[in-house]
């Protein structure tokens, strides 16, 4: 349930999650360190990042740095496909908690729905028993793979990743994740860094963000946590990082999220491809993630 005086959501295992955080796709390890260093220096306590975005081990840097204890974070990232079967991803559980350098996960997602994501999503059942992850989830899981999980899940996914944003607002995955007590965290929240255009450009934000004196991307973020969504905005700029973690000061009223719920148009704008194109290219794709500085 999202608490919108503080800005936190409280997962179906009892653990509060800020509800803004920050995404480090697409970052470097030299950059992901820099912008998580930025967010916790910027009042940021929840940092996302993932075994194939290649920045672990800066991202982990960025979190050592002096000033904000562990304890006080929500640390995740994610598993890919090539390390799902069970006793591979027991392996890769341990190999990312030494590359981000910390003792456990906050949460831990499947970052996609192939290859053997029973066997995986069991090794992180295991991997909670032990205490190296305190929540489990997954990530772009569609309606009947979701469903096929959770079903038979000893513990129940507590976030699903997903892309959205105005343009793609993913009711129906929205809806289903709420009969388990799965919270929807938001990747590409601003509609991603190369196709955000035309969001930013709406008549509709723009006069949104006029009247409150905000950006509109403070107005779509505001707009995810009151949803109830986890949003995760990536960025290596300081002055966008504090942009936008910069929306506790103002709410949008039930008019304006209605009128933002309307330009819903089912437009994803990364996954393009069809779900088997995605299987082919994602099982292929098995780097080395130790190979990263």
């Amino acid at each position: 349930m999202a608490n919108m005086n503080t800005l936190t959501t409280t997962l179906n295992n009892g653990m509060t999650v800020p509800l803004i955080g920050l995404g480090t796709y697409v970052l470097t390890p030299d950059e992901a360190e820099f912008s998580v260093k930025t967010a916790l220096q910027s009042g940021a306590r929840l940092i996302d990042t993932a075994n194939v975005y290649m920045n672990e081990r800066g991202v982990g840097r960025g979190l050592a740095a002096p000033g904000v204890a562990r304890d006080e974070v929500v640390l995740g990232t994610k598993l890919w496909p090539s390390e799902y079967p069970y006793q591979e991803t027991r392996r890769a559980i341990d190999a990312t908690l030494r590359r981000l350098g910390v003792d456990y996960l906050d949460y831990l997602l499947l970052h996609q729905q192939y290859g053997d994501y029973m066997g995986a999503y069991e090794a992180m059942e295991d991997a909670v028993d032990a205490g190296k992850v305190r929540a489990i989830g997954l990530s772009n899981f569609n309606v009947e793979r979701f469903t096929e999980v959770a079903d038979q899940a000893r513990i129940k996914p507590a976030i699903h990743q997903i892309e959205t944003h105005p343009f793609y607002q993913q009711g129906e995955l929205e809806a289903l994740g709420a009969r388990f007590g799965t919270v929807v965290e938001s990747w590409f929240p601003l509609g991603g860094t190369a196709n955000n255009a035309d969001l930013f450009q709406n008549d509709v934000l723009q006069g949104i963000a006029a009247k409150h004196g905000k950006t509109v991307a403070q107005v779509v973020l505001r707009w995810h946590v009151q949803k109830g969504f986890i949003a995760i905005p990536g960025s290596k700029s300081a002055e966008h990082i504090a942009e936008d973690l910069a929306i506790t000061d103002f709410a949008l009223d039930a008019d304006e999220m209605a009128r933002i719920a309307d330009l819903d148009g089912a437009l994803p704008r990364f996954f393009t491809m069809s779900e088997e194109e995605q299987e082919r290219n994602f099982l292929a794709f098995a780097p080395d993630f130790d190979a990263q500085h």
